[in-house]
């Protein structure tokens, strides 16, 4: 990924596809083709909205090869939840250079989907009576630390989750040693250093701005409540009541031997990233398998604490853009039905997870590579009227490098055949021009 900090959600949809500018007939035919085919996968997909929730294995494998051959990524892992409550796990691609093969405990960064597992987090201590959306989070840092209010508005814990603190999206004074690994020297004390230094251009809770510093803010200020590491909450309040035991911060050597190495966007292994300060904003790692149990809990509100817990951060509180968010939760419409869901992305990855409560169905997609995403393919398995993208058309860049092949030669030749001549031709006598 580029030097901004985490993928963010897409809440405007995505970029159409336009098509060249210019094209040979071949690539046209091509090009018209290759729509057919799209067009028909899509129906088939349609199909299968009025029969089981989701598309057979086959449809779903040829979607993932696609995407892998079109070089969209590496691999691709595609968890499904039916309503039921049985699960299918699909892989397709390449987990890098002497890993094993991809599966369901395939381990992938998630990104900024750990911002919901804050959200759950806060949720938790909630309804246990611990903590209130309304609690200031200057009430939770330590002694000497400022954080900025403005007309006597402070920022209070609900707004952080919420995404409307007043917050920008960074702090400024965010400048990594190492880009590849930005996150990892991003200490407490540079947190604290620009919360007290810094002025807010808005009123707390006044607007949406998608901020990673805010629920990497949130994250560390429920840590600092606990009196444990950040990873240590999430465990002791999610992660094991849920029995997910291939998800955490720090990988293990077991998560080592099943990690999906990142790639960046059109090839190319990249670092893992490392979080500290901001860990609640995108630092979990985790497996589809583990992933599908947390989107079980969360289409079961009655099995105990946590799940309870899990469905009042849904619940819808504020606008986010064209859309409404919950406890970190980005929810949209989706036909008569509500689709709740968040994505995430680091330097080598990008992920979606999304559900819809009243069909009791959800959806997780784990990629291997920088890019675009997968959100387009997590919506249109929940809720087909939602487009599968196209694939970013190569024929301007190669006709562009064709062209400079072909321009530049030329202009070279060209060039040498007139200094050739001119040095052949004699030059004209001054007095000549006099006359």
């Amino acid at each position: 990924m580029e030097r901004d900090a985490f993928y963010q959600p897409k809440l405007g949809g995505d970029v159409p596809f336009k098509g060249p500018l210019v094209m040979t007939n071949l690539v046209r035919s091509l090009f018209l083709l290759a729509c057919s085919a799209l067009g028909a996968q899509g129906s088939a997909l349609t199909a299968q909205a009025n029969g089981p929730s989701f598309p057979p294995d086959s449809v779903v494998l040829s979607i993932l090869k696609e995407r892998v051959e079109e070089g969209r990524s590496a691999g691709i892992v595609v968890g499904l939840l039916e309503a039921d409550g049985t699960t299918r796990v699909l892989a397709w691609g390449d987990p890098g250079p002497e890993k094993l093969p991809l599966d369901g405990v395939s381990v992938f960064e998630i990104g900024s989907i750990t911002k919901v597992f804050t959200g759950s987090v806060l949720a938790d201590m909630i309804l246990k009576g611990e903590v209130s959306l309304d609690d200031p989070v200057q009430a939770f840092l330590p002694p000497g630390v400022t954080v900025p209010s403005r007309n006597g508005l402070e920022i209070t814990l609900g707004m952080l989750s919420e995404q409307n603190s007043g917050l920008p999206g960074m702090p400024d004074n965010f400048n990594p040693e190492n880009w590849s690994n930005p996150f990892a020297d991003y200490r407490a004390e540079d947190l604290y250093e620009f919360l007290s230094g810094y002025e807010l251009e808005r009123d707390p809770g006044e607007s949406f701005e998608y901020s990673n510093l805010g629920v990497g803010l949130l994250g560390h200020a429920l840590a600092l409540h606990a009196g444990r590491s950040y990873e240590a909450v999430v465990r002791d309040r999610i992660l094991n009541p849920l029995g997910m035991t291939h998800t955490g911060v720090v990988l293990t050597p077991w998560m080592v031997e099943h990690l999906a190495l990142g790639h960046r966007e059109g090839g190319g292994v990249v670092c893992n990233w490392d979080l500290d300060a901001l860990a609640g904003a995108g630092a979990l790692r985790s497996t589809a398998e583990d992933m599908l149990k947390f989107l079980d809990a969360a289409l079961d509100p009655e099995t105990g604490p946590i799940h309870r817990a899990m469905a009042y951060a849904q619940e819808e509180r504020a606008d986010a853009g064209s859309m409404r968010i919950g406890l970190n939760w980005i929810t949209q419409p989706a036909g008569d039905h509500r689709l709740v869901w968040h994505n995430g992305g680091t330097g080598g990855y990008r992920t979606y997870m999304g559900l819809i409560p009243e069909r009791g169905i959800g959806v997780v997609v784990l990629t291997n590579s920088g890019g675009r995403g997968a959100d387009d393919l997590g919506r249109h398995l929940l809720h087909p009227e939602f487009p599968l993208t196209q694939a970013s058309n190569p024929w301007p860049r190669r006709l562009l490098i064709l062209a400079i092949a072909v321009l530049i030669p030329l202009l070279v030749t060209l060039g040498i055949r007139r200094y050739r001549r001119r040095r052949r031709t004699p030059a004209s006598r001054p007095e000549e021009h006099e006359r």
